[in-house]
């Protein structure tokens, strides 16, 4: 266990870090970014020391998740931050190999993403129709 000051100080190294860093993106053809697929990273809740990220498709196809101590680690540990998690976008390109676009929705943003939720909604229809 790690004192509060010590966790403090850890996280504000990690966010100096790949704070400053992009969203990642794959794009082997050239195509405008934009119009690339989108792989969401999001904060799906938790308490401190045990938050849940996740990673979704646009198309509502799950990739994954993460447990996380706090949300300033999730963009990183699940490969949404460009250079992160190279072992995560061997998957990424598995589902989207024509290329794709990363995004992170933090807790308080996600019920009103509008594209994030549509995501999740199809992915709750997949689960009904198996």
């Amino acid at each position: 266990m790690t004192t509060k000051e010590a966790a403090n100080r850890y996280a504000a190294q990690h966010v100096s870090q790949w704070g400053e860093r992009g969203w990642a993106v794959y794009n082997p053809h050239g195509k405008a970014v934009d119009e690339l697929p989108v792989i969401y990273g999001f904060n799906n809740g938790g308490r401190s020391g045990w938050m849940s990220a996740k990673l979704i498709t646009e198309d509502g196809t799950s990739l994954g998740g993460h447990c996380c101590t706090a949300e300033c680690y999730m963009p990183h540990d699940l490969g949404v931050v460009d250079g992160s998690r190279p072992d995560r976008h061997e998957d990424f390109r598995k589902h989207y190999p024509d290329g794709y676009r990363m995004e992170f929705v933090g807790y308080d943003a996600v019920r009103g993403h509008e594209k994030l939720m549509a995501a999740i909604e199809l992915a709750n229809a997949k689960d009904t129709q198996s």
